[in-house]
């Protein structure tokens, strides 16, 4: 499958900033599933490019003047292959127990434990994981806008209601729980006509004599080649595609556009 991606990103203030410094991971990622066909990153200011201990790439884009808007824009295709369930290949460095250790947001508490117990001692790691999907989905209903990058796993479980990366962070948290090894990914979806979805988040899994595979617990499934990798980390911390800071730029408002469309391969060679 060909994704067709744009990924548009603009800040505006009342009062102007002076300067900003952004982490973009906006570049998908070489893992096997996927392939970059073409990509384009159109920035302002000065940027550099580097590859972090994940296997990131990370722009640092900086800007040195006075600005009232900022817009950044990732445009461009990516060959997608990925076949449910199948192993992810390791570009990272890092070792195993790197994605054990819990974060800020992943930190589990009483409930996150129990829920956990669904995955200790199961015999079929892979469908154990899939039934733990099942009842995150369960407890907490997708519902837009009803947390921000700063609720944790625990706080969304407890309030019942959330979003993709509510969902990706309960099940990292369970997973390390049960003593698996687990990371956060962002990405894109193409997701048909449900618009909202297609700037996503989920979860890899590592499974013993697998190895790392991509779950979706929003979807309950795991992923598949509707599915285009930006960035993994411990959290949406480590995998966030902006994330930054500025000097001054009064009263800020933030608009995100993401597309994603797809084109399989039989219709590309029809064409």
């Amino acid at each position: 499958m060909k994704m067709l991606i744009r990924h548009e990103t603009l800040y505006r203030y009342e009062s102007p900033a002076r300067y900003c410094i952004q982490y973009l991971r906006l570049t998908p990622r070489a893992d096997a599933g996927q392939r970059i066909v073409d990509w384009h990153l159109d920035m302002p200011g000065r940027s550099w490019r580097q590859l972090d201990a994940f296997g990131n790439v990370v722009h640092v884009m900086s800007v040195h003047a006075r600005y009232d808007s900022l817009k950044i824009l990732a445009r461009g295709s990516v060959e997608t292959m990925l076949e449910p369930g199948a192993p992810i290949a390791e570009l990272s460095a890092l070792p195993l127990e790197c994605f054990l250790v819990p974060t800020r947001l992943t930190t589990p508490d009483a409930t996150i434990v129990e829920l956990a117990g669904m995955l200790n001692g199961a015999t079929d790691t892979m469908q154990a994981v899939l039934r733990l999907m099942e009842q995150i989905r369960a407890r907490v209903r997708y519902e837009t806008g009803s947390t921000d990058v700063d609720h944790t796993a625990a706080e969304s479980l407890a309030q019942g209601s959330g979003v993709c990366q509510d969902h990706a962070h309960i099940l990292v948290s369970c997973a390390r729980a049960a003593g698996l090894p687990a990371r956060y990914v962002s990405g894109y979806i193409d997701a048909g006509d449900v618009s909202h979805v297609s700037s996503h988040a989920w979860a890899d899994v590592w499974i013993a004599q697998r190895g790392w595979v991509s779950f979706d617990a929003t979807h309950g499934a795991p992923a598949d080649a509707a599915y285009c990798r930006l960035a993994v980390g411990r959290d949406y911390l480590d995998a966030s595609p902006v994330r930054g800071m500025r000097q001054g730029g009064v009263g800020e408002s933030l608009r995100v556009g993401v597309a994603v469309g797809a084109v399989s391969s039989a219709a590309e060679r029809q064409q």
